[in-house]
């Protein structure tokens, strides 16, 4: 009975072994034959479902970034009004575009779309007109390097915004990153070679896991329009200011130097930086990245399906995603590490906001001073704090991911700004004792996003029609025109080739 009864089982563990030797030969079978071919991509081919049709696991992991239900503290994938959150903004904004209109983004599968829809592009009535220059397009399709492929660099960026829309309508994807033929990295932005150059570096001596962050820091990056450069004066060529490094003073001397200012405060009348979404700088200060952990290492991480690793194309937040993100080297729980970054966010907001209260002020402060006759040569140390004071608060306050990527590096940039905006603001009350003013300013209701942007002066019903106007009128004429001549570019199967 015993001898029965072991033979029983050995058969059973027999059947079983070659039941898992089975599925591992199918499983090498299929990663080996993974890549199949269906059609030739050519050098600039902008559509991301033609490279899907050889890449299909990654396409349709891409096309999961269509997915807006996730939201975190500080970010996700949902659409999130930051005006409504937070009024202020239109004042700390006011006399430029993100008080008018300022969405966080969503997934890159809505570049086009969202850049469509904010008011912050306007509402052109057709080419040559709009608030925007092309160069705008830049970081939203891979129609970007087509097209500076076909006219070149500096005439895709002459011009409006609105030149080029028939142009521009494939978002954020795979031509942006890959080659067609090798599917290596690449850089497809100039403005990122450039950018090494002037800082005595060779891009291309990068490294695979370097290039997986700086097929990032074509876009995720601080950057401004340049309307002086030699041989393309009067074109918004787009520059990003590293020359002098990439430290938040490093770049504000590079501005100061210039005397650059991306525009002039409606209220204060000071000469203003907007920090763009500086994400590679600050991710580059912190320990992930002095780990050698890249930006792809937490928001691209490897998946199997199938028996096939590939890298996940649903890029998002790594909250959102801890298994594959965070818990590949943290073993903590996934609710320990959500807490975590949490606890850090609130601590770099809760002074964040300390420092955007006194900007505020100073704002609503210096125009008191104008009013009771203030001097240029008295307001110049004053307005040049405010410059500063700010461009530390949308530093820490438009990378998103600062306060999780490089904690330390954030909280002393914000420090550094609470000072400065301590001592404008102290310089403010002195100047204003001066003039004969010794009582606090009265600050206006700005309680609500509709309040403050009635306070500045904007007519939001009249930029909301003209909105509305592109996109019934112009809007639809830019896609018909994009999808005859998408008609018109061929798929070369490669069965038809070969």
């Amino acid at each position: 009975m015993k001898n029965k009864v072991l033979f029983i089982v050995t058969i059973i563990v027999v059947f079983l072994l070659g039941l898992l030797a089975s599925s591992i030969v199918n499983r090498k079978s299929e990663a080996k034959y993974k890549y199949v071919p269906q059609v030739n991509i050519s050098e600039n081919e902008p559509r991301n479902e033609v490279w899907g049709e050889n890449f299909p696991l990654e396409y349709q992991s891409y096309m999961q970034t269509l997915d807006t239900s996730f939201a975190s503290m500080q970010g996700g994938s949902a659409m999130r009004d930051v005006l409504e959150e937070d009024p202020r903004l239109v004042i700390l904004f006011a006399g430029y575009g993100f008080s008018k209109d300022y969405n966080q983004g969503r997934g890159h599968a809505y570049a086009i779309e969202d850049i469509h829809n904010t008011l912050r592009t306007g509402g052109p009535k057709g080419k040559g007109d709009g608030p925007m220059p092309a160069t705008c397009w830049t970081c939203k399709s891979p129609d970007v390097p087509r097209l500076m492929n076909e006219i070149g660099v500096k005439e895709f960026y002459s011009g409006k915004w609105a030149d080029k829309g028939e142009e521009i309508v494939n978002p954020i994807g795979c031509a942006d990153c890959h080659d067609p033929k090798s599917m290596k990295l690449r850089i497809t932005r100039p403005a990122l070679v450039e950018a090494f150059d002037s800082m005595g570096k060779d891009i291309n001596q990068a490294t695979h896991n370097e290039m997986r962050s700086l097929v990032c820091a074509q876009c995720h990056v601080e950057y401004y329009f340049n309307k002086n450069l030699p041989g393309k004066e009067g074109v918004p060529y787009l520059v990003f200011p590293w020359k002098d490094g990439m430290t938040v003073e490093d770049m504000e001397n590079y501005y100061d130097n210039l005397e650059f200012k991306d525009w002039t405060h409606k209220i204060s009348r000071a000469p203003m930086l907007k920090a763009q979404h500086p994400g590679y700088e600050t991710f580059t200060t912190g320990v992930h990245a002095d780990r050698g952990v890249s930006c792809a290492d937490c928001h691209m991480p490897y998946k199997s399906e199938g028996g096939q690793k590939f890298t996940d194309h649903h890029i998002q937040s790594p909250l959102n995603n801890t298994s594959n993100a965070c818990q590949v080297c943290h073993r903590e729980e996934s609710q320990k590490l959500i807490a975590n970054v949490y606890d850090r966010q609130r601590k770099a907001t809760e002074n964040r906001l300390k420092l955007e209260t006194l900007l505020v002020s100073a704002h609503l402060e210096a125009k008191a001073c104008w009013d009771l006759g203030a001097t240029e040569e008295q307001m110049k140390p004053i307005l040049t704090d405010i410059r500063h004071g700010q461009w530390r608060w949308d530093y820490s306050a438009a990378a998103h991911g600062a306060s999780f990527h490089s904690p330390v590096e954030t909280a002393r940039v914000i420090g550094s700004g609470l000072v400065i905006a301590q001592e404008a603001r102290v310089k403010l009350a002195r100047l204003l004792a001066e003039l004969g003013h010794n009582k606090p300013i009265e600050m206006p209701d700005i309680s609500t996003k509709e309040k403050a942007q009635e306070f500045i002066g904007l007519d939001m019903e009249k930029l909301e029609s003209e909105k509305a106007d592109f996109k019934k009128n112009v809007l639809p004429k830019w896609l018909e025109a994009a999808k005859a001549r998408e008609d018109k570019m061929p798929i070369n199967t490669v069965s038809a080739t070969n």
